[in-house]
Order: structure tokens, then C-alpha cells, then sequence
């Protein structure tokens, strides 16, 4: 006897606030969520990627999407922060940190609540977008994370974490 997978079944979402917008990425690519702190700037990155962090004596390059999607640089406040994500870079999993302006909750959205993804009204390149999940009396925009964080537009940020990494082995 086979069951037919449950239309029904959820799946649950880390919603975050990004320039006045909310956001959804699929709860199993979020690894941890940390207080926004002191970035350094890799030179000859693009503008989205804002720096590195040492995390846990990882060198994990943070990505700006406001600016990835055309907006202004939010402002640090007191609820910035950084969710890292793991996402298939080259065949490899690779975490990356990408900055909210807060974050706001773990939601769960069956199939039903996921719509297609609008083609006006957002900032956001369709492409990018994986649909519109409906929670409640309102919409958030479900990231594809994976076509966000592409190897094409952090190429030049992986090899700079990789010379950074490089010069942190021959100090010690």
C-alpha cells in the first residue's frame, strides 16, 4: 500500500523584515540567527556583500539584500541582525550570513497558502521569488534562497573569504 503525499502537510518559514517588506526563507536552510556585530570589509567585493564575521572561527561572508535587490542600506538598529543561512554554492553547502532588519517569526504554510509569485509590486526579481505565502490577513514574499545567494554573484566573495581564511591558517 503507498500513501499520495498530504497536500496538507507544512512547512515551516523564518519570516524577517527587510526595508519596510516581509520576507520568508524555508526554515531548514536557516542554521542560527546572531546579533548584528562588527563586519570586515574584504576589498574588491561587490557592494551587497557588507564583510565577513568570524563565526565560531569560521570566516562566513554576510550579504546586504537591500542592496541585492536595488533598495538603500537599512540602518543598524538594536534589532539588525544576521540569520545564517546554508545554501548549494558549486556543488558545495556553504553558510552565509544575510542582514534583517529584524526578524519576525517561524510561520507554517501548507501548499494551499503558497500562491504564485506576483509579476508587480515588489522590488524583488520574480525570479528570486519561490511564491507568496498566505498567513493569516496578509502576504509574505517566499525567498528562493538558493537562487539569491547564487555562485555567480558571490564568486568574488568566496574567493576573498578563502584568501582570508588562508592568512588566518599562516598566522597561527
Amino acid at each position: 500500500m503507498t500513501s499520495q503525499p498530504n497536500q496538507q502537510q507544512s512547512i515551516q518559514y523564518l519570516t524577517f523584515h527587510l526595508a519596510g517588506e516581509e520576507y520568508a526563507v524555508g526554515i531548514l536552510n536557516v542554521k542560527e540567527i546572531i546579533e548584528y556585530g562588527t563586519l570586515t570589509k574584504i576589498p574588491k567585493t561587490p557592494p551587497t556583500i557588507r564583510g565577513v564575521i568570524n563565526l565560531r572561527g569560521n570566516v562566513v561572508a554576510v550579504v546586504d539584500l537591500a542592496l541585492k535587490f536595488g533598495m538603500v542600506e537599512s540602518p543598524v538598529t538594536a534589532r539588525t541582525c544576521i540569520v545564517m543561512v546554508e545554501v548549494e554554492i558549486n556543488d558545495t553547502r556553504t553558510v552565509m550570513g544575510i542582514i534583517a532588519d529584524s526578524v519576525s517569526q517561524v510561520i507554517s504554510l501548507s501548499h494551499d497558502d503558497i500562491l504564485p509569485a506576483p509579476s508587480f509590486g515588489t522590488r524583488v526579481r520574480i525570479d528570486f521569488l519561490h511564491g507568496m505565502g498566505r498567513s493569516g490577513d496578509k502576504f509574505v514574499l517566499i525567498l528562493d534562497i538558493e537562487k539569491v545567494l547564487s555562485a555567480e554573484d558571490l564568486a568574488p566573495a568566496a574567493a576573498s573569504v578563502g584568501a582570508v581564511e588562508l592568512a588566518a591558517e599562516a598566522q597561527t
